[in-house]
């Protein structure tokens, strides 16, 4: 098993392209090398030893069967396979009928930390934090697949039919459902910002 920090993503991408090649000695390395990892990130999302031990199988058995459609331009590997594992998670907890909250506070962090900047002078990262809260605040209202189209296309930068098909959605309602997120988003912030 690998050190997360020592991944090498251009190995990564070969082993991600002898999985799409089905070569099952290069999915062996990929899983070898990213699975601790992985197991770790669903274990944070879910809460429960087995409930992440599931996912990470469910997980690892959707990479193996779409390993050919990683696209390396739009992602660098443990990006899409941790994309896959926490879509895996998030489809486990709404099947469990307890994603709205474990949802919300992954999705808070995800906020915050997406609205980082070290850079910022101290005044800047206060006005960025309290940003940062109340887009959090209006993401947690949204529905938890609303939450998730908008979070891939805006946090992942992926485009409305790459959504479509990661989520297996048809690409109209992927349209419609961020269309009206981001009006209700509008709506929540404006709301926000009246004293």
């Amino acid at each position: 098993m690998a050190d997360s920090s020592s991944l090498d993503p251009q190995q990564l991408r070969t082993w991600l392209q002898g999985a799409a090649r089905r070569d099952a000695t290069a999915f062996r390395s990929l899983y070898d090398a990213t699975s601790a990892k992985l197991f770790g990130f669903a274990l944070r999302i879910l809460g429960k030893r087995e409930l992440a031990e599931e996912v990470l199988q469910e997980s690892f058995v959707a990479i193996w069967h779409n390993a050919g459609s990683y696209q390396s331009h739009l992602a660098a590997p443990m990006t899409w396979m941790t994309t896959v594992v926490r879509n895996k998670a998030y489809d486990l907890l709404r099947r469990s009928d307890s994603a709205a909250e474990i949802d919300s506070d992954q999705f808070d962090a995800d906020i915050m930390n997406a609205l980082h900047d070290p850079a910022a002078t101290p005044i800047e990262a206060l006005e960025l934090s309290q940003d940062a809260k109340a887009l959090a605040r209006c993401m947690s209202a949204l529905e938890g697949l609303h939450r998730q189209v908008l979070g891939l296309a805006f946090f992942h930068e992926l485009s409305h039919s790459e959504v479509a098909q990661q989520l297996a959605l048809p690409i109209g309602t992927v349209k419609t459902w961020i269309r009206r997120s981001l009006e209700r988003l509008k709506t929540c912030l404006t709301k926000g910002e009246r004293p």
